[in-house]
């Protein structure tokens, strides 16, 4: 089951203490102070990974400490500073700490972005030496590090994403173009997370399917739409099997504009499914209706190789055009 919400608590590491020792050498006991500073808690980062399926490996321990800083030592020896602590999570994360309401975004794959700092070190005794007071017995201790419960949100950044209402063939669609393991069945809901396949280097994204009131809740609820905001391209996938394709068609735009405006003015293709079960003449008239509000529609059947090859070319070129 693909995790797309979840709440972390990390600690970045506190620094070390500083140190109260003496300079000694042979036949020369007192030498003065050579107490070592304490070395520097680490840091905390998050880190974008191509693996949509990290976070369900933190759902059973959920928080993270990051290395303290190493005492000071004798002879004026600063303590080893924290090794930063690194969160793998998936790209397309939105991050936000929810003591501060600060947010971050990963958006490209290996890209750090620190979100907690470590504790300095405390300060040894040499730190306090002077004209007045030769043999300081001050040190200090190190400073504490940063903590913070994070909530994190994935939106999965895909080229094209397919949506549609339930049961409109978007899954067999995915598996066919990208040869995608996407469960399918003969009811509604059958996808209850999205599923990814790669067509040409292209990421193809099937997004569970939208009922009227998505964007309010109902169905699945608006938190899959959140998925196709990054998209390039949207596959609007309508069934034959509809008496009323602009209805269907209607149905999900309007979905897209109450949740967010943007969704609905990106690029798109509408995509007529189950050609196999109605006549050449019923697909053509629902073609002609959905120009109308569409210039590209094209039709195809998972049983039809030439339509799915013709699909697949047109994807490809569309995506192409898109990112020049």
């Amino acid at each position: 089951m693909l995790i797309d919400e979840l709440k972390i608590y990390a600690r970045a590491g506190k620094g070390g203490d500083g140190v109260v020792r003496w300079r000694r050498e042979k036949y020369k006991p007192l030498m003065g102070p050579a107490g070592g500073n304490g070395g520097k808690g680490a840091d905390v980062y998050i880190r974008a990974i191509r693996d949509i399926e990290v976070l369900s490996r933190y759902t059973k321990n959920k928080k993270f400490t990051a290395e303290n800083g190493g005492n000071g030592e004798k002879n004026s020896m600063h303590g080893k500073n924290g090794d930063d602590l690194f969160i793998d999570l998936p790209i397309g994360s939105i991050v936000k700490n929810l003591i501060t309401d600060e947010k971050f975004e990963l958006i490209k794959e290996g890209e750090n972005i620190l979100v907690l700092k470590g504790g300095h070190g405390g300060l040894g005794n040499e730190n306090f030496k002077g004209s007045k007071n030769t043999s300081p017995v001050e040190s200090t201790e190190g400073k504490k590090g940063e903590d913070a419960e994070f909530f994190i949100e994935l939106e999965l950044i895909a080229d094209a994403g397919l949506i549609g209402l339930p049961s409109a063939g978007k899954s067999s669609l995915l598996n066919e173009l990208t040869r995608a393991n996407a469960k399918v069945g003969a009811y509604p809901f059958t996808t209850l997370e999205p599923n990814l396949g790669e067509l040409y280097k292209y990421i193809l994204a099937d997004i569970p399917g939208l009922i009227e009131g998505a964007s309010e809740g109902k169905g699945l609820g608006h938190k899959f739409l959140r998925h196709i905001k990054r998209t390039k391209l949207l596959l609007h996938c309508i069934s034959l099997e509809n008496e009323d394709v602009v209805k269907a068609y209607k149905t999900i735009k309007n979905e897209l504009k109450k949740f967010d405006p943007e969704l609905a003015e990106k690029s798109e293709i509408i995509i007529l499914t189950k050609t196999d079960l109605v006549d050449s003449k019923t697909t053509k008239k629902a073609e002609e209706k959905l120009r109308k509000y569409c210039e590209d529609v094209v039709s195809v059947s998972v049983y039809d190789d030439e339509s799915l090859k013709s699909l697949s070319d047109f994807l490809v070129k569309k995506l192409t055009e898109l990112y020049k």
